[in-house]
């Protein structure tokens, strides 16, 4: 149990922790302490990759707890958002369905000896998710927010960045998800051949 295993455990922990403070209404600042924490995890998940490679402890772990981490955290704020009608169902299903589909590819292929690397696109849809959902989360924390609503809707620049950026950021965050996962099945496409 290393330092970087430790972090994505930490991960884990965090993300029903973000639940709470974004389900529970009547705790103060509730949506601002789940943005918080959801940075927070997005922090941890590029930390302990580094630390893991610079210090050579990449372990079975890791290799298999990393992912479900990252796919926890951006599922559970992904339905969150889908709750509080921030973002359409259909943009978390294609997100969250594309995650399915690579995770069953890599048992797949690792069933057959063949180990599947993240790829260019892969982590790139995890920058970019991670960032639309930051985007997203402040955006929810103004239509909750009574004195910040008011502050941005005061400022013109601040209004149309809330009212454009966050629901952009969505679909190019969709539209890379779609790219990565057909990116993982054109490259990998021996590991799902049926036999004959």
């Amino acid at each position: 149990m290393n330092l970087a295993n430790k972090l994505t455990l930490l991960r884990i922990f965090l993300v029903p922790i973000f639940l709470v403070f974004i389900a529970v209404r009547y705790i103060p600042y509730g949506t601002f302490i789940a943005t918080a924490i959801f940075i927070l995890a997005s922090l941890t998940d590029k930390l302990d990759g580094y630390i893991a490679r610079s210090r050579n402890q990449i372990t079975r772990f890791g290799k298999i707890m990393d992912p479900l981490a990252d796919k926890l955290l951006v599922t559970a704020a992904l339905i969150s958002l889908v709750e509080f009608q921030i973002i359409p169902s259909w943009a978390a299903v294609i997100i969250i369905a594309r995650e399915f589909a690579v995770s069953g590819l890599r048992t797949v292929a690792a069933s057959e000896g063949i180990v599947i690397a993240a790829s260019y696109w892969g982590k790139l849809k995890t920058v970019i998710q991670i960032g639309a959902i930051i985007l997203l989360l402040l955006k929810f924390n103004i239509t909750e927010t009574e004195s910040w609503g008011r502050y941005v809707a005061s400022s013109d620049l601040l209004s149309k960045f809330f009212d454009i950026v966050p629901e952009i950021s969505l679909y190019v965050a969709v539209i890379i998800t779609l790219i990565s996962g057909i990116d993982y099945f054109i490259k990998n496409k021996e590991a799902i051949k049926v036999d004959k």
